[in-house]
């Protein structure tokens, strides 16, 4: 099918949410069968994993090697923290999954039009970080820094900085990308639209993380942040400026999952949503400013 033309500023804005974020797979296949792109990519987390093959144009690269992996104690599993600090296997899941087993398009995603970014969280200033990640097997530690999960991961070292998960401090970032440029954006969410986060333990942060408050800050108030971007995007989304995916009730998944047939489930969903609303989105992106 024949490339959309999106505009010079039309972003697409993925949140994460672990398995979860399986949902954002299914979408972003959609897209790809609908030949729907955009000037810039921003994915935090699953939303930053499964982001990359949809640069790449691999569609249905994620729910394969997803569902073929998921029972596999390497790329998932309370295990591996144990002998090695990281939920992930780092080697495995950064290493050899994309480079021997389910090969990623290295080519194909530095060829790409699309401008692709990811949300990092630094520990020391308790403050997100946008990195644009142009070579994805040199900066493969940036995608593996988004997505790694506090309490269950080790700190990414990065250029001098000490990073992990981007959702511990911008889950949704479209209003990071607005101040990029990317005024108009699309935007794929794991929660449904009624969803507010919760206060976390700050007894539990304040502990694991002693040796850097900025953070621990970060995750008391990530609540907060987080229902305030949820607002931001409403507005949005009322002004025209926005167009919000997200499923119709709760997934029923957590951030691990070990069933394939529910990964199916939940990537299914999020194909559905999509297809639904491509008559509506094809509206969206085709409005100038």
């Amino acid at each position: 099918m024949e490339e959309k033309n999106n505009g010079e500023t039309m972003g697409l804005v993925l949140e994460g949410g672990g398995m979860r974020g399986i949902y954002t797979a299914g979408v972003l296949d959609i897209f790809l069968e609908h030949g729907i792109y955009f000037d810039g990519v921003i994915g935090v987390s699953a939303g930053a994993i499964h982001g990359c093959s949809y640069v790449a144009g691999q569609t249905g690269r994620s729910i394969r090697y997803y569902k073929k992996y998921c029972k596999d104690k390497r790329f998932m599993s309370f295990r591996n923290v144990i002998k090695t600090g990281d939920m992930v296997d780092k080697q495995f899941c950064y290493h050899e999954l994309p480079d021997v087993l389910d090969p990623y398009d290295y080519q194909a995603f530095e060829n790409s039009k699309m401008k692709y970014y990811v949300t990092c969280t630094n520990v020391d200033t308790g403050k997100a970080e946008y990195f644009q990640i142009t070579d994805m097997k040199k900066q493969i530690d940036l995608l593996r820094a988004s997505a790694s999960l506090p309490y269950v991961s080790k700190l990414v070292e990065y250029d001098g900085k000490r990073l992990l998960d981007g959702g511990c401090t911008d889950s949704i970032p479209v209003n990071a990308f607005m101040k990029m440029g990317y005024k108009r954006n699309v935007v794929v969410m794991t929660r449904p639209r009624n969803y507010a986060k919760e206060p976390e333990l700050g007894g539990l942060a304040a502990a694991y993380y002693r040796k850097y408050p900025e953070f621990v800050r970060a995750l008391k108030n990530r609540h907060k942040a987080y229902n305030n971007t949820r607002k931001l995007i409403r507005r949005l989304e009322e002004e025209g400026s926005a167009f919000v995916i997200s499923p119709g009730e709760p997934l029923d998944m957590g951030r691990t999952c070990h069933d394939p047939d529910q990964l199916q489930r939940v990537y299914d969903i999020g194909r559905g949503d999509a297809v639904r609303q491509l008559g509506n989105l094809e509206v969206f992106l085709e409005k100038r400013r």
